[in-house]
């Protein structure tokens, strides 16, 4: 597959995933905000954070920062931007997709920019629209495309960009970790844990393990070393590995340094306590296996995307 497809197909399926997950904080802050009588300033700029969004005019109140994170062209990682991005990639390689695949993101992408939410109830649907088209769009690549290169590229950029989103979200929200770990979230702090759990899809799942009395180490543990929760840490750096090793075993170019790296990371969360991890610094850890995904993007693109002629050649 040509480098130019790959990296089309790769950045994508990071630009859809992405898109997706700001839909989701901001639709997760607008319900705790029909729960509170006054706005959690400190759960705006944890937004802001998770959304890789660090800065906005002072003063902008909840309404114009959720209108920032999804209109605004200027900003790239806003819903808009991230879809109008996974748009042109994709018409980029159309021939390596279904037309199925196509004409969903497209008519997401229109959908979206041409649709500005009046009141509360079309605000909820918008955002969930979004979501449920990029879960849509995800079905119909699993049951429309071949299951080969292509394939694997859309994998491996879904959950690289999973893993560096779920990090910067559970490393901003724990900088706020209370003292009491292993006892229930006080009353007055319950709906900012319930909000990291819908922000990674896992409340449901979480009451269904655990009950809905929310504790700070099963939370993290939940959200950092479930190997069967879709959005946890360990479930997205597992199918980055095996996304790697796919497309390794199908190419001739072998990503040793990319594997070395995910496969570090994975054996770390897979035989860590959740102890031994908030005793370290729950934050300091978020960033290390951020610094470890961009480190594994980085030798993902040259070895994948940006290598010289001459090594293909050689190949």
């Amino acid at each position: 597959m040509l480098s130019r497809v790959a990296d089309s197909l790769y950045w994508m399926s990071r630009y859809l995933e992405r898109a997706e997950h700001t839909a989701r904080l901001i639709d997760v802050d607008l319900q705790l905000q029909l729960d509170q009588f006054e706005p959690g300033t400190e759960r705006s700029l944890r937004l802001l954070a998770a959304s890789h969004s660090y800065s906005t005019p002072e003063g902008e109140d909840s309404a114009s920062l959720s209108r920032m994170l999804t209109f605004d062209r200027s900003n790239p990682s806003s819903i808009v931007s991230c879809l109008a991005s996974a748009r042109e990639n994709l018409r980029q390689v159309r021939e390596q997709c279904s037309s199925e695949m196509w004409e969903q993101l497209n008519r997401l992408y229109l959908k979206t920019v041409n649709t500005e939410p009046s009141d509360s109830l079309n605000v909820h649907r918008y955002y969930w629209s979004v979501q449920e088209g990029a879960h849509l769009f995800q079905g119909i690549t699993d049951t429309t495309m071949l299951h080969g290169q292509g394939w694997h590229y859309i994998q491996l950029g879904r959950y690289v960009e999973r893993t560096d989103l779920l990090a910067t979200a559970i490393g901003t929200h724990f900088s706020f970790l209370p003292d009491y770990l292993n006892q229930a979230i006080e009353p007055e702090e319950y709906l900012e844990w319930v909000g990291l759990l819908k922000s990674c899809s896992a409340f449901e799942a979480y009451c269904k393990t655990y009950t809905a009395e929310l504790r700070p180490m099963r939370v993290a543990e939940f959200v950092l070393l479930n190997a069967e929760l879709p959005h946890s840490v360990l479930f997205t750096i597992n199918r980055v590995h095996e996304a790697l090793q796919a497309i390794a075993q199908l190419t001739d170019r072998r990503a040793d340094e990319a594997i070395r790296v995910i496969g570090r990371l994975r054996a770390t969360l897979a035989y860590s306590h959740i102890e031994e991890i908030l005793a370290n610094g729950a934050t300091n850890y978020m960033d290390s296996i951020r610094s470890q995904c961009a480190q594994a993007h980085a030798a993902i693109q040259q070895i994948y995307f940006d290598y010289p002629v001459e090594s293909a050649m050689i190949a």
